[in-house]
Order: C-alpha cells, then sequence, then structure tokens
C-alpha cells in the first residue's frame, strides 16, 4: 500500500491475517452472526438461582486477555459495555483438532479484534459474572494497536487516550478506549428527541429547507460559496434557515421547525465550529414574550430528562434551568456591567464611548455593531444563570419586530448561559415595507465592508407582501445546548467529527516548530 510504514505490532497482525487465512479462516466473514444479548442486557437479567441465559449470544471487540493454559478469560465490549468470557480449550474445540484454542485464540487473536461468542452465563468462583464460550468466531482482525488505557486501585488512569488532536481527528478510536464520551453524544440524541417531542406536542410540524441558497439569508455571518456547475450561478451553504420557514409561516402553517446544519465561513475555537447544528422554530400568533416561557419549560423539560435534575453543572458553575429566567433589556445590562448609558447615541458617539472603554472597533461597524461590542466585553461574562437579554435597538436586529412601546428597540431576546449566548429569538418583522429599508441598511453596511452584513432577499420580502401573520421565532444552537447539558467545555468534545486542519498540515507545522 504505497510508502506506509508498519509499526512492528502492525506488521504482527498482518502476518496474523495471512496465517488466519492459511487456515481456512475469513477474518472478515460475510454473514450474519445472530446477536441475542449485550453486556448490558445480562448484567440486569441474569439469575444464578434460576440459571438463566444458556443460550447467549454476544458480539465485541476483545479488550483484554489472560491466557492460562488450557482455559482462559478475555473482556469483551460492546456498545452497552464489558462482558468477561471464559473460554476453554475443550468447550471451543470438542474434537482432536485444537487449532482454534491453541493457535487461533492463544497466537492469532489481538487486542482489538472483534469476536462473536455462542455460550451461558454463569457466575465465575470468584463471584464474577461472566460467559462461558461454546462457540468463537472472528468476525473482523483488527490491523491497528489500540490504546490501551489502564485504571489502577485507586481509580487513577494511565497511558489514556487523552491528547485532543487525536481524539477528535480520531474519534473511532476515542469511543472504543474512553466508554464514557459516548454517554455525551446519547445525551445529544436524547435532547434532540426531547426537543422534538416538546414541538410536535405543541402542534408544530418538522420541515426541510435548502441547504445550497441562492442568497444567504437569516443572520449576519460570513458565509461559504460555491457553484452550481448546470445552472452556472454562484450558490452559498447556508447560515440560517429563519427566511425559508418564515416563508412556510406566510404559506399557512401555524408552527414549523427544522434541525438544520449551517455554515459560516468564519473562526473556530472552543465554541464555534464551521459546520455547526441550529434548530429554529416559527409559531404564528405569538410573541417574544410567549416564546420566554416556551423556551423555559422545554430547557427544564430537557434538563430532567438528560440529567435527572434541572441543575447542571457547568465548569465551575452550577447552573439551574428551573423557570422563571432573569429578564434584562440589553441597554440596561451595558448601564449595570459597563457603568455608561449609551441609550440615545448615534455612532459617533458609540465609537468614542467604545474607545472611552477600550473596546475594539473596525471602521466598518455601524450602531448596531458597536453597541454589540460593548455588550460582549462588559455583560456577556456575567450572565451566568439563564438570563434573558432583551429589547435591543432597532440597528442590532434586521428581521425583528419593532417594539410595541418603544420604535428605537425591537422586541428581541437572546438567552445566555454560563457567559454565552444559547438562543436567540424575535417577535418577527412582518411589514414588507419596514423589512425592505432594514434590508436596504445592511446593504450599506456592506458597502462599507462589513461582509458579514445581509444580502436584500427580495423575494422573501415579497412573500411578506402576501401577508405573514403576527409570529414568533427562535434560533438555538444543538452543539451549545449539548455543551451545557452534559458540561463540556468544548463545542468539538460535542460533535462527532469536528472540522480539523488536514494531517499534513499539521506535521508540516510540527517539524517547523523542530
Amino acid at each position: 500500500m504505497g510508502n506506509i510504514e508498519y509499526s512492528e505490532q502492525e506488521v504482527l497482525r498482518r502476518e496474523s491475517l495471512v496465517k488466519l487465512r492459511e487456515l481456512g479462516i475469513e477474518p472478515y466473514p460475510a454473514a450474519l452472526f445472530p446477536v441475542n444479548e449485550t453486556a448490558q442486557s445480562i448484567k440486569d437479567q441474569y439469575d444464578p438461582e434460576k440459571e438463566n441465559l444458556q443460550d447467549v449470544c454476544i458480539a465485541g471487540r476483545i479488550m483484554s486477555r489472560r491466557i492460562m493454559g488450557a482455559a482462559s478469560f478475555m473482556e469483551l465490549q460492546d456498545e452497552t459495555g464489558r462482558m468477561q468470557v471464559y473460554v476453554k480449550r475443550d468447550e471451543i474445540c470438542p474434537g482432536e483438532d485444537k487449532t482454534m484454542y491453541n493457535t487461533v485464540f492463544k497466537k492469532l487473536l489481538d487486542i482489538g479484534d472483534i469476536v462473536g461468542i455462542k455460550g451461558f452465563a454463569f457466575i465465575t468462583q470468584t463471584g464474577q459474572l461472566s460467559v462461558h464460550a461454546k462457540e468463537l468466531t472472528l468476525l473482523s482482525k483488527s490491523l491497528k494497536v489500540l490504546p490501551i488505557v489502564k485504571t489502577d486501585a485507586d481509580g487513577t488512569v494511565h497511558d489514556g487516550f487523552s491528547d485532543p488532536e487525536l481524539r477528535y481527528r480520531q474519534r473511532y478510536v476515542d469511543l472504543i478506549v474512553n466508554p464514557q464520551v459516548k454517554e455525551t453524544f446519547i445525551k445529544r440524541a436524547q435532547i434532540v428527541a426531547t426537543m422534538r417531542e416538546y414541538f410536535n406536542e405543541a402542534g408544530c410540524l418538522e420541515v426541510e429547507t435548502p441547504i445550497l441558497q441562492s442568497i444567504p439569508g437569516g443572520a449576519t455571518a460570513r458565509p461559504f460559496i460555491t457553484h452550481h456547475n448546470a445552472l452556472d450561478i454562484p450558490l452559498y451553504l447556508r447560515i440560517a434557515n429563519e427566511l425559508y420557514l418564515k416563508r412556510l409561516i406566510v404559506g399557512g402553517y401555524s408552527g414549523v421547525y427544522e434541525f438544520a446544519k449551517d455554515f459560516r465561513n468564519e473562526g473556530m475555537d472552543k465554541t464555534h465550529n464551521p459546520e455547526f447544528t441550529c434548530m429554529e422554530i416559527y409559531v404564528a400568533y405569538k410573541d417574544y414574550i410567549w416564546m420566554m416561557e416556551f423556551v423555559e419549560k422545554m430547557l427544564e423539560k430537557i434538563s430532567l430528562r438528560v440529567n435527572g435534575t434541572t441543575e447542571v453543572q457547568i465548569g465551575e458553575h452550577k447552573v439551574d434551568f428551573k423557570p422563571p429566567y432573569r429578564r434584562l433589556p440589553i441597554l440596561d445590562a451595558i448601564k449595570e456591567y459597563a457603568g455608561v448609558d449609551v441609550s440615545g447615541m448615534d455612532e459617533d458617539e458609540l465609537r468614542a464611548t467604545c474607545k472611552k472603554l477600550n473596546v475594539e472597533v473596525e471602521p466598518s461597524m455601524g450602531k448596531g455593531k458597536l453597541i454589540d461590542a460593548i455588550f460582549g466585553e462588559y455583560a456577556e461574562k456575567n450572565l451566568i444563570e439563564p438570563t434573558y437579554i432583551i429589547d435591543y435597538p432597532v440597528e442590532m436586529s434586521p428581521l425583528t419586530k419593532r417594539h410595541r412601546s418603544n420604535p428605537a428597540l425591537t422586541e428581541r431576546f437572546e438567552l445566555f448561559v454560563c457567559g454565552k449566548e444559547l438562543a436567540n429569538a424575535y417577535s418577527e418583522l412582518n411589514d414588507p415595507i419596514d423589512q425592505l429599508e432594514r434590508f436596504e441598511e445592511q446593504a450599506r453596511l456592506k458597502s462599507k465592508g462589513d461582509d458579514e452584513a445581509m444580502f436584500i432577499d427580495y423575494d422573501f420580502v415579497r412573500a411578506l407582501e402576501y401577508g405573514m401573520p403576527p409570529t414568533s421565532g427562535l434560533g438555538m444552537g444543538i452543539d451549545r445546548l449539548t455543551m451545557f447539558m452534559t458540561g463540556q467545555s468544548t463545542i468539538q468534545d460535542v460533535l462527532f467529527f469536528p472540522q480539523m486542519k488536514p494531517e499534513k498540515a499539521v506535521k508540516k507545522e510540527e517539524e517547523k516548530e523542530q
């Protein structure tokens, strides 16, 4: 295989592969293996007094072996955990030919190989629940050497597979040797399932909208761009699905939601990945006040389902998702944490205030981004308990309905937890004339160099001209929600396969450093 260099252990495993075939044993058989139990189901069901589970068929990966003459033990790992297996030579080789035990099991099988066992459950003399093997079948030969993670009597882990670069790049190995990682992704699935149940019970319909879009709308972000050969036009990977979902509200659905893969061509850090999952939901005849209560009840339900309590440990903070959550206007938050009143300031005054507060800004920033910069620098980090930041200035919210009592503000909230934004919601703007003016202001910002400003979506404006009912909308990042609910500190720990630099680029950087 080209110029690939194998370690000594990898060479030995390949030699074992050849010897197995010479013995007439296919290392990668195609036949079905009739698994009927798992490690956990055996633990749950076995009753030594009844001596049940006498026809057990399990499969898994060999994680350890103790060879002892004519009888041996090995530990098998499947999706549910580990199970000890007792292998006796004369049981798996009842005839004169002892090759399966003496040669195959003792010499040609390795830790990491996947095998199938047929036998029965029993308790060993030392009190260990085990499976007594009657038949052993090789199902897949492992050609790579697994990292051996050892835990001593005190619970201290030695030789752990803990390097983040390797764990994220080789998630398949991470899942094998660090079983606790599986729990995070099981909880992620439970979070999504709970949200679906909650939305469906509320009468909302799950839908799908385009990922390839001619205009990337619904958020202020830098998009990925590609080209469609047949149509000979540029297309963008969606940065949000908002405008399509609101078109469906125009079309007559009373509530729609989507778990969407979104893409933003921006920086990567512990809380951002260029590809991420966002849930957006839109409900007709509701407003942002209704949505706050709707979200509180949902998060309480999720926390109880996933963790059995509303209190979750997130880093050094214990956060309680039990409603109600604090509601704090953004201008009041800036006044509280930055000590300045920015309400009524024009762009020049805001820029001067940023300079006074040592907040870094760009020349392309308009009023909305300047206010957001001050808020981000001074207020966000203080919002530990779930907190709704509400009533954003109109310049910060191009798709949001103006506030019913103050037209300089909008009916918008963002939910913050542990200093990070978790959700963004509006009373949706449904005035087509106002919406076009907001888009035109975004175009002005884009002409000044703001490459995150929105495009003008004339078709969306046309949809609004047919009439969209009063609507409340919400966007929530599933990756970040999973981080909070599982106590993980980086987004990479809740994504099976986070975006990484190519291995060749990493190796070149390492060579330069040396």
